[in-house]
């Protein structure tokens, strides 16, 4: 006989089920059977197999497990949906490869027992007193677990035979899982309704056998002997069919596996109708929906070429390269036949000439953004402003970003409002694709209590990604300021020419999403020369490092909910003194940046005993953060901070202070949403008691 191979698909975790009712459904909503039938509570007890992946699958197909709360209904409807059960267990068993087992449903009203299938069932349900317990008790019989036997990779039927009686044991019935459609591929036209052969002998005399290149056989990866899991053969007919495409058949057919039960060995002979079609090169690329965007842009961009080789990860890369742009709200692709001819001259690959024409479809984002920034701790104190930003200001992708923050609303580190107000233009693929301008020009005033400061700042330079995980950067910065610090006040004009290289593995697609692995890395040299009061060149060098350990790999959590994140910074100022530089070039310590419960700037030398930090030319610190998720979208942390800032050139000098605290997160779908307290384990004169931190993502 034969039978369509599927599987029950199981969107939870698979956990160990245990023999305990499921909770009454109290709050049953009304009967949804469409008749005058009081609805009808039940509990449902699952018996354990044994089996963790099988007991998911049955809890999963259950309609009386996953309907009891949702769905009441009354007598009639609720013997219905149990004899439903016996078919969507049975379905979970020959998923895992149990197909001589069998399923038993037994309903327990008051002190009677009777079985799922007893005609007399629906009477007796509808007979039940007001407030009379049924409980449904569904366990299974295992039986022997199928194995694969011959499994044939054949050519599809050409013709359809007359349908004939199958004759012999009862087919197996199972659902039918599709392989999910490819985005890079057209959607497949209906196949002709063929018979299917009888017997296994049958189909592989009908048809010619398909030979596997070492590739495709490595992909196809399934062989006689393992369990009979419908998942495991399904895997195997994904895998096959993206393997021909990566291969350049674009149009290549894996068919839904058929299996030929043979009860007396145990086993299931499988059948795949394989169907290569040509190898293809790609042909023109079209474009469609863009109304605000350059297509010259787009084409200069795109990362495909026609006349390369036909690969659905090639198509993918270069339709999630597109996405990344940042002016479109969706961007889709898709073959576009019928299959070309192109001339010798126009293919990459010598002797494939047939081509697959490929359309990108786009629908363009809002071109014009507002968004609003809003933050406080208690030593810098509130920090309000908005934003508006043009994401597509030529048509080639460009970013004009205007910003206007008040800043210094309270706060222990600071004596007055302050602003901060800047212009920043992002031009992408300037001069090499990959590679980004970007200018800011940018007003300052900030009267914090180690110095005050306005200033004028413009900054232009280049940002380009190299390789999968890294980030250089280079530019040239001006700077005009006027700094009073101690009663004392100075102009500087300040040059200099930052270069920054990034490394990020985390692979956050948002960066305001907290990392649960890899690490983040970023080294700074920016050498500087102020030209007014007094001339001084000297430079900065600074790195930091975090990373992230997700206790998931001890076997002590489930993935991304306990995370453990350090974190380590130095600095160094190298050609200078502390008072030889500007005191907004000094380094500082103190704050979310580096070391929490002490104020911004309150960790390094200090003027006498007051709050007035001088700043140093060494600084390092580290943190040690725990993070735990709970339920409902809530969060903990707990965290250790530690740093020192020095006035020498070596870090590891001056005084090491160390603060402590926690905080809560609340997870909503653009972040998190931190709030956090720190206390000083050693306060310095004049120190902080405590600090609150309130803000949108974590620290680091």
């Amino acid at each position: 006989m034969s039978c369509m191979l599927g599987v029950v698909t199981v969107f939870c975790a698979p956990l160990p089920l245990y023999a305990k009712a499921s909770k009454t459904a109290a709050t049953a909503q009304p009967v949804s059977d469409g008749t005058s039938d009081p609805a009808i509570p039940y509990t449902v007890i699952l018996t354990p197999t044994k089996h963790p992946e099988l007991d998911a699958a049955i809890s999963a197909s259950s309609q009386l497990e996953s309907l009891q709360a949702s769905h009441a209904v009354g007598a009639y409807a609720l013997a219905g949906r149990i004899r439903s059960d016996y078919d969507r267990v049975n379905i979970a068993l020959e998923s895992q490869g149990y197909y001589a087992g069998s399923v038993q449903i037994s309903v327990k009203v008051g002190t009677r027992v009777v079985g799922g299938k007893d005609p007399s069932l629906p009477d007796i349900l509808k007979a039940l007193k007001k407030n009379q317990k049924v409980a449904i008790t569904i366990s299974s019989t295992l039986g022997p677990r199928f194995s694969l036997g011959s499994i044939a990779l054949l050519a599809p039927l050409e013709k359809a035979a007359a349908p004939a009686q199958v004759a012999g044991p009862q087919t197996v019935k199972a659902p039918v899982l599709k392989a999910p459609a490819s985005k890079t591929k057209a959607p497949p036209e209906a196949a002709p309704s063929i018979a299917v052969p009888l017997t296994f002998a049958q189909a592989v005399a009908q048809s010619q056998p398909v030979t596997l290149a070492p590739d495709e056989r490595k992909a196809f990866d399934l062989s006689s002997g393992q369990p009979a899991v419908a998942e495991t053969v399904l895997a195997a007919q994904n895998t096959l069919l993206n393997q021909l495409q990566e291969d350049g058949y674009a149009t290549a057919s894996v068919s839904t596996p058929v299996a030929y039960l043979e009860p007396q060995a145990q086993k299931l002979d499988i059948v795949f109708r394989v169907q290569r079609g040509p190898r293809v090169v790609i042909g023109p690329i079209g474009m469609e929906g863009l109304v605000h965007t350059n297509q010259s842009f787009l084409r200069n961009r795109l990362e495909l070429k026609e006349g390369e080789l036909y690969r659905p990860s090639r198509i993918e890369a270069a339709r999630q390269d597109l996405v990344s742009t940042g002016v479109f709200a969706s961007v889709q692709v898709r073959n576009a036949p019928p299959i070309i001819t192109l001339p010798p001259s126009r293919t990459l690959m010598p002797g494939i000439l047939q081509a697959m024409p490929i359309e990108f479809s786009f629908k363009e984002a809002k071109r014009r953004t507002l968004s609003a920034e809003v933050g406080y701790s208690t030593d810098l104190g509130g920090r309000l402003g908005a934003s508006w930003t043009h994401h597509n200001l030529f048509g080639n992708a460009e970013q004009l970003k205007l910003t206007a923050l008040v800043t210094g609303l309270g706060g222990s580190a600071q004596q007055g409002l302050g602003y901060d107000v800047y212009a920043d233009f992002m031009k992408p693929d300037f001069l090499s694709k990959g590679q980004n301008l970007s200018v800011r020009l940018e007003g300052v005033r900030q009267l914090l209590y180690s110095y005050h400061q306005t200033a004028i700042i413009a900054r232009a330079g280049l940002n380009r990604h190299v390789g999968k995980y890294w980030n250089l950067s280079g530019s040239l910065m001006g700077e005009q300021e006027q700094i009073k610090q101690f009663g004392d006040t100075r102009s500087y004009f300040i040059v200099a020419a930052p270069l920054n290289a990034t490394f990020d593995n985390t692979r956050l697609t948002n960066p305001i999403d907290p990392a649960t692995h890899g690490v983040r890395a970023s080294l700074s040299i920016t050498p500087s020369e102020s030209l007014e009061s007094g001339s001084t060149f000297f430079t900065l060098l600074s790195a930091q490092a975090s990373t992230y350990f997700d206790l998931h790999h001890l076997g002590i959590s489930r993935p991304g909910r306990s995370v453990i994140a350090v974190r380590g910074i130095v600095g160094s100022v190298q050609g200078a003194s502390t008072y030889q530089i500007p005191p907004d070039q000094r380094l500082y310590a103190g704050g979310p940046a580096t070391v929490r419960g002490f104020r911004y700037q309150g960790v390094g030398p200090q003027y006498g005993r007051t709050k007035y930090a001088i700043g140093g030319t060494s600084m390092d610190a580290g943190s040690v953060e725990f993070r735990q998720r709970l339920p409902m979208n809530l969060g903990v942390a707990g965290f250790v901070d530690a740093g020192q800032v020095g006035t020498g050139s070596r870090p590891g000098q001056g005084t090491l202070r160390v603060g402590y605290g926690g905080g809560v997160r609340y997870f909503t779908p653009i972040g998190p949403i931190r709030v956090d307290v720190a206390l000083p384990m050693n306060r310095p004169p004049q120190g902080d008691k405590w600090e609150l931190y309130f803000g949108l993502g974590e620290t680091f």
